[in-house]
């Protein structure tokens, strides 16, 4: 089903909308929710955290990118079970790609709402002027959570050219918040 169809079904109050949305980006979720908490039942549980969410939501907001909402609030749900589970330890995986970006980007948990808006800006300028295939490679790193061979499989070069690529990325990142006036 089309996705305007599905948030018409979630606009009508139908509870068939969650069994259309599940049916069309169900296993998208687990996956992305299982990258995150590396955990079935967890995953489980985030991705049905978010269909309720998404009935929550929809109305009153009516989300042009269907997918990209979803997810969103799929990874909003997914770290914010990774932080309640792994308060007094941290977990490798999430703490690994973590590192990786805070030399690049503040603590958006410390800062106000204003200035998480003005990085929000500031990536999306910064993303938008990288060429497609570096955007690509940076997204499925930080966004979709794939590691490292996953992603040069998916785009069929090197590991040690993905990692040389994010490193360059992450630099060029840096030096972009600074010019910005986003102090990292």
């Amino acid at each position: 089903m089309e996705d305007q169809k599905i948030i018409e079904l979630f606009w009508a109050r139908n509870e068939n909308a969650i069994a259309e949305t599940d049916a069309a980006y169900g296993r998208k979720l687990h996956t992305l929710a299982n990258r995150i908490l590396n955990n079935r039942e967890d995953a489980e549980e985030s991705v049905s955290d978010t269909y309720l969410k998404a009935w929550e939501i929809i109305p009153p907001q009516r989300p042009n990118y269907f997918y990209a909402f979803l997810a969103s609030v799929c990874r909003h749900l997914s770290f914010h079970k990774v932080d309640w589970k792994m308060a007094a330890k941290r977990n490798a995986e999430v703490v690994a790609l973590t590192e990786e970006m805070e030399l690049c980007i503040p603590d958006a948990s410390r800062d106000r709402e204003m200035e998480a808006r003005e990085i929000g800006r500031a990536l999306n300028v910064f993303l938008e002027s990288l060429p497609k295939e570096t955007r690509l490679i940076f997204l499925r790193r930080y966004w979709h959570v794939d590691t490292i061979a996953e992603i040069a499989a998916r785009y069929h070069i090197t590991e040690s050219k993905v990692k040389m690529q994010l490193s360059r990325t992450r630099a060029k990142l840096c030096t972009f918040l600074e010019q910005e006036g986003i102090m990292v």
